[in-house]
């Protein structure tokens, strides 16, 4: 089974391709399930804020004409932050989500992607900070079900890779929370596109939710164009195996469904 649970389709600000589109394409290369889960981030003026509402309304329609060819589902990816949580609590009430990735892309509405949050912080400063915060929203919102690309900082670090063992203890206090609460992490294979020379997360991080008895996994190709659809899936579950692993999960309203490797 190939589940890809990280698509963005045009209702997300940086993604051009039609969510009719991505579903013909996905039956195309045999994906046995899809989930979209557009851009909502709060905070910034130019970071996404999908209309779920149009959203929902297409989605709906697609399900209608292509459900009996493919599984779909409705996700969302919101790109949280401390002083965003009420708002993206009043979004998932008013929706019908199947899927919620939580991710940081800013703190302080500074971005990572522009070099605005790195700026005049030390590689230490703005590798700690951003875990910070993730834990910080962890204790605001439950409302969500993995964490997504948990190590993303990495791909907008210019000053290199920075030692996994320096931000242990807040990883691990990150994966034990998540844990207790009953959620996930998903593996984003955007790592390859990004050149970044592991996983993201990284085996590092995999293996220490491993042995925290973390086991809640999805996978998505964190899709914004024809080529990144369904892209090292298959790779992914067989690095998944040798780590230990044992399933992969999908979701429908909310709740975790488990899928042998």
């Amino acid at each position: 089974m190939l589940a890809d649970y990280h698509i963005h389709s045009d209702f997300s600000d940086d993604s051009t391709y039609p969510m009719e589109e991505v579903i013909k394409r996905g039956i195309e290369i045999g994906l046995s399930e899809m989930c979209f889960t557009e851009h909502v981030d709060y905070g910034v003026p130019t970071a996404g804020k999908c209309n779920c509402d149009d959203y929902e309304k297409e989605f709906l329609r697609c399900k209608e004409i292509y459900g009996d060819k493919i599984i779909l589902k409705m996700g969302i990816e919101f790109g949280m932050q401390t002083h965003t949580v009420k708002l993206f609590q009043e979004t998932f009430n008013k929706h019908d989500f199947d899927f919620v990735l939580l991710s940081c892309h800013q703190v302080g509405d500074e971005e990572f992607w522009t070099q605005e949050f790195q700026k005049n912080r030390t590689q230490k400063e703005y590798n700690e900070k951003y875990y910070e915060e993730i834990l910080k929203i962890m204790d605001l919102y439950d409302d969500y079900s993995v964490l997504a690309h948990l190590d993303v900082i990495k791909r907008y670090d210019e000053q290199g890779d920075y030692s996994f063992e320096l931000v242990k203890d807040i990883i691990t206090k990150i994966l034990k929370k998540a844990i207790l609460q009953g959620k996930g992490i998903e593996i984003n294979t955007s790592s390859f596109r990004y050149e970044i020379g592991d996983l993201t997360p990284s085996r590092d991080i995999l293996k220490l939710y491993k042995e925290l008895d973390g086991e809640i996994i999805t996978i998505g190709s964190d899709s914004h164009k024809e080529e990144h659809l369904g892209f090292k899936l298959e790779y992914v579950k067989n690095e998944l195996k040798k780590l230990g692993f044992k399933n992969f999960y999908t979701f429908e309203k909310m709740k975790p469904i488990k899928h042998s490797l």
